[in-house]
């Protein structure tokens, strides 16, 4: 039975929480909170497994609370969110604090889509009771050091990175060690659509390659990262003498669009190009995709369990033997680079 301490200050949010969550037969709610500092005295007596938390509180505000929380008493956070483009940096910055997933405020007034809500919400606190949750360092948010900058690469070489939940705060960590004519990368990560733009800009800001959310006929080139939109399928394709980025609206693959298993088929053509991986996430999208770029000669490579935040993806490619290595989150970059270097 996982408990759950559900933080929000609207009382009508906290009984359509505790009502979706309560449905499922492992699932408790084990108290409510109107506010952090009543939900501080509540999680030392209840002893909840995973936390809901509203981003904005009165008293204290939900970031503030978090990373006091990750500091001084980690645990699973699923944060409830606002999805629009005023939101998502927020819960962005949740995420690198700490926080396992998050989700949108449910629509009071929408009850026909309370149950695909009840569906989500209860697979995300599962997702967060399983995973691996780290204290907050300051230590952590020291950027890493550039790798590879007096390497060269082989032509035409692409980078190509799948990953799901806590793949946010991992695919950061790669790209910071990328130097800045490292080999065009492509990225499929499990988002909605105003976050992955939201979240290719923050990557931007923070990193020496050039990273945007995927247009469609953007060109590949070195120095470039392309993130697959939150609600288009991303794929790659030659075309002519260049290669670009095509986007599909399709109906999902593995129950995700954009799905990393896309971009791994379309990539096939130009595998021997190609060096992949899988990082972070629950299910096993990706791994058959992967198994497929490997047989068809490109380098694979699976993020190790020790340094998942949930080792879904990652194993799934173990287990059908798609991944050629498997490596802790601090090696991904050097790897990635290694296997394209000239």
């Amino acid at each position: 039975m996982i408990k759950v301490l559900v933080i929000d200050d609207s009382p009508l949010i906290r009984g359509i929480l505790t009502e979706v969550l309560q449905q499922a037969a492992d699932i408790r709610v084990v108290g409510c909170a109107e506010d952090p500092y009543q939900a501080r005295e509540l999680i030392k007596t209840l002893h909840p497994d995973v936390l809901t938390l509203d981003i904005e509180m009165p008293k204290m505000d939900g970031l503030s609370f978090l990373r006091n929380l990750m500091r001084l008493r980690p645990m699973p956070v699923v944060m409830i969110s606002t999805l629009t483009q005023q939101g998502s940096p927020a819960t962005l910055e949740a995420l690198e604090i700490g926080a396992v997933d998050f989700i949108a405020k449910p629509k009071v007034n929408v009850s026909e889509q309370l149950q695909a809500y009840a569906d989500t919400l209860q697979e995300k606190v599962r997702v967060a009771a399983q995973a691996r949750i780290r204290p907050f360092k300051a230590s952590d948010h020291i950027p890493p050091t550039i790798i590879g900058e007096s390497q060269q690469y082989k032509v035409n070489a692409i980078l190509a990175i799948g990953a799901s939940t806590g793949g946010t705060e991992a695919i950061k960590e790669v790209l910071m060690k990328l130097p800045k004519h490292a080999p065009a990368t492509v990225i499929t990560q499990h988002i909605p659509p105003v976050f992955s733009a939201s979240f290719a800009q923050r990557m931007d800001r923070c990193t020496s390659v050039l990273v945007k959310e995927a247009e469609h006929g953007d060109v590949l080139g070195p120095g470039k990262v392309f993130i697959a939109p939150g609600d288009k399928h991303l794929k790659i394709v030659k075309r002519g003498s260049v290669t670009v980025c095509e986007l599909y609206d399709g109906d999902p693959v593995n129950r995700h669009k954009p799905a990393v298993d896309v971009l791994f088929d379309s990539l096939i053509p130009l595998a021997k190009q190609v060096s992949a991986v899988l990082l972070t996430g629950m299910g096993s999208d990706g791994a058959k995709g992967m198994l497929k770029l490997r047989q068809n000669g490109a380098k694979t490579a699976a993020q190790d369990e020790a340094s998942c935040v949930v080792w879904g993806m990652p194993r799934a490619a173990v287990q059908l033997e798609a991944a050629q290595t498997v490596i802790p989150l601090s090696r991904v970059a050097q790897t990635l680079l290694s296997s394209v270097t000239k």
